[in-house]
């Protein structure tokens, strides 16, 4: 255990948030808990690093020319390994032994008795029954594309992957996320690989500018239209995309060019599946999870994990371990975290005050879980960043383990997209209350990071659509071509660019995009289901809009593309002082500072305003973005690199400065200050 003055700690954290005092006593207990649960998990004799190597101790592994097989089954009677090398039979010389107490069980093979690619199975006997399972430790899953069965697979290639970025550091800079699927990231009907990703996907966000890669539905899933969050085998990587070796080319060469990679980690719930996941694994529905209605989530039908069990808290947290041993990942945004937190999951429910953080529907224990986990995560990669997806803005989330918080390093920013589909829906943009889009953008804690964004994978998904498309609809299809004049397409990309502008320009400490949205990515997402007849059309990314020099989807890139290297060049989400200029609602401008740029967004239907005064710090200024430049599809009304200057004026006997800009309707533009 390191220091930690529980004492000196809550003060700090109640001092920095003074509406926290009334809840100093639960704030205590909940800090005393995570401290008595590291040590119990420790016995105080090793580090937390030490604790999470059950992936090394379970599972199969090849040691000093022998297979060793243990798992973890504390109502199991009987186990056998079965598969081809046993004809899928019950064999003595396959039989697991137990060999502690507490239902751990294991077996040794010579070095003939397995190899490469074989699949194989446990076969469980217990008390009044029987059933095979996919070891809960397995690294490899693959499916039969005939039978559909999934079988896990003994996987020791010869030679393994060679990594070529083995020490790769994540970079200081805030991050800038881009979000993908690799099997939806292909132009074709199908499933996408990793290496398709590597080759064909890859450059693509290296040249658009972003700095981390997110990937999803990388843990094994047995329906692949979960999107990869109905998840069976937490070890293994998903082989419907390849390889663990593909994917670990996919992490090199991502890290060769810079580039972070994070995934996707789901430890909020597990498939409800049995033979190929852990409910009812051992015979028993609460080995893993809570008893009762209390292990099953009501809403995913999946099963829910009982944080308080010290062999969950070894899984779980091994396995966060594994993934960066394993695959040298960067970190994880941790999915579902609102669904652990809360008893009633969070559903139908408005976080309104702080009492609704410090109630009996708060989880303990998965509170004690996600602080360990992040302590465990930046102990074994310091420079390891950590994303929690909490729509209840529970207080301390993103707060470090030594100022008495969660030890996030960010934390989402889930009202900022749920705020654009609103908006966009309900209210014409002509009378959009310019306060109000302020208000929604700046909504954050001040001593927690955010990642804010327009839109993610959950704003595309069936029954729902991008911003674009929300924007455009119909006419998408037909009024796209370089050279039509529509009025809709005209306001829809000038809106697309600004929406997406002011909120990278106001994020928090990072900004997310979705693969494709960049450049106005049309539709919606819906995996392959009976309901569709098992179609890919739209699941699938039509990157050949983007490359098409006769549509105007490159417009939208090239924007985004210029968008994310100004950022990144003036280094603005490392400026945390958002300075507001100006705001007018009826004549729909916002005007700001940060980081010595100042923007300044016109929202009007129709008013472009010249001579536009207002206050700005002194200096002189010059364009450097401009939403409506004829590169980016506008309508090229300001003229580029234009060099203004704030002129001085005396108001109420006091000297201030002032810019006088011309603003076009529907544009944003961002102006450097040179001196």
């Amino acid at each position: 255990m390191d220091n930690f003055d529980l004492n000196t700690v809550l003060k700090r954290l109640l001092s920095r948030d003074p509406y926290l005092t009334p809840y100093e006593e639960i704030i205590h207990r909940r800090l005393l808990k995570r401290i008595e649960t590291e040590l119990r998990l420790t016995q105080a004799k090793r580090s937390l690093v030490d604790f999470a190597a059950g992936h090394e101790y379970f599972g199969l592994h090849f040691r000093e020319n022998e297979w060793i097989f243990r798992e973890w089954a504390p109502n199991a009677t009987r186990i056998f390994l079965i598969g081809n090398m046993t004809g899928w039979q019950e064999k003595s010389e396959f039989e697991l032994q137990p060999i502690t107490k507490d239902g751990n069980w294991e077996i040794r093979l010579p070095q003939d008795k397995l190899k490469h690619g074989d699949p194989y199975r446990l076969r469980i006997h217990w008390p009044g029954g029987e059933g095979d399972r996919i070891p809960s430790y397995t690294r490899r899953v693959i499916q039969d594309p005939e039978t559909l069965i999934f079988n896990a697979q003994v996987w020791s290639p010869d030679p393994p992957h060679q990594w070529r970025n083995f020490n790769f550091q994540r970079s200081t800079e805030p991050p800038l996320i881009y979000e993908v699927h690799v099997g939806m990231a292909q132009v074709e009907e199908k499933i996408g690989s990793y290496c398709e990703f590597t080759d064909k996907v890859l450059p693509r966000v290296i040249s658009c500018g972003y700095n981390t890669l997110q990937l999803m539905a990388i843990q094994e899933h047995p329906y692949y239209g979960s999107f990869g969050y109905q998840v069976s085998s937490f070890f293994a990587a998903s082989s419907r995309f390849g390889s663990p070796e593909e994917l670990k080319e996919l992490i090199d060469e991502a890290h060769s060019a810079g580039l972070a990679v994070i995934m996707d980690l789901v430890h909020s719930h597990a498939v409800s599946n049995e033979v190929e996941g852990l409910s009812c694994f051992d015979g028993t529905l609460y080995q893993f999870f809570h008893k009762g209605s209390r292990g099953r989530h009501p809403a995913w039908d999946s099963r829910c994990f009982d944080y308080a069990k010290l062999q969950v808290m070894h899984f779980l947290l091994s396995n966060c371990r594994f993934w960066m041993d394993e695959y040298r990942l960067d970190g994880f945004r941790f999915d579902g975290v609102t669904s652990m937190l809360y008893l009633d999951h969070g559903l139908e429910k408005a976080f309104t005050s702080y009492d609704d953080y410090f109630g009996d529907n708060v989880d303990e224990d998965a509170l004690t879980y996600l602080a360990l986990a992040n302590k465990l995560i930046h102990s074994v990669r310091p420079d390891a960043l950590t994303v929690a997806e909490d729509v209840s803005g529970m207080p301390g989330l993103a707060v470090s383990i030594e100022d008495g918080g969660y030890g996030f390093d960010y934390r989402l920013a889930m009202g900022i997209p749920d705020f654009w589909i609103k908006i966009i829906k309900e209210v014409s943009d002509e009378n959009w209350s310019m306060s109000q889009l302020w208000n929604e953008l700046m909504n954050r804690r001040v001593d927690e990071k955010t990642i804010s964004y327009v839109e993610s994978h959950d704003q595309a998904l069936v029954g729902d659509k991008t911003i674009i498309f929300r924007l455009l609809d119909a006419v998408m299809y037909d009024a796209m071509q370089i050279g039509d004049d529509n009025v809709i397409v005209d306001r829809g990309m000038a809106l697309h660019k600004m929406i997406r502008l002011i909120t990278l320009a106001t994020a928090g400490s990072g900004y997310l995009n979705f693969m494709g949205n960049e450049f106005g990515h049309p539709e919606w997402i819906d995996f392959p289901r009976e309901e569709n007849n098992w179609s890919y059309k739209y699941a699938r990314r039509q990157w050949h809009l983007a490359d098409d020099d006769n549509l105007k989807f490159k417009f939208l890139a090239r924007f985004d593309k210029d968008m994310i290297f100004l950022a990144r060049n003036h280094r603005m989400l490392e400026s945390a002082k958002i300075n507001l200029l100006y705001e007018h609602s009826d004549n729909k401008l916002i005007i700001f500072e940060r980081a010595g740029l100042l923007f300044a967004f016109n929202f009007h239907p129709q008013h472009s305003y010249s001579d536009y005064r207002f206050e700005a710090p002194q200096g002189k200024y010059q364009l450097i973005l401009d939403s409506d430049a004829p590169e980016y599809g506008g309508h090229a009304r300001l003229t580029p690199n234009q060099a203004h200057d704030a002129l001085s004026d005396i108001i109420a006997k006091q000297k201030k400065y002032f810019l006088s800009l011309y603003l076009p309707n529907r544009t944003g533009i961002v102006l450097r200050r040179l001196v």
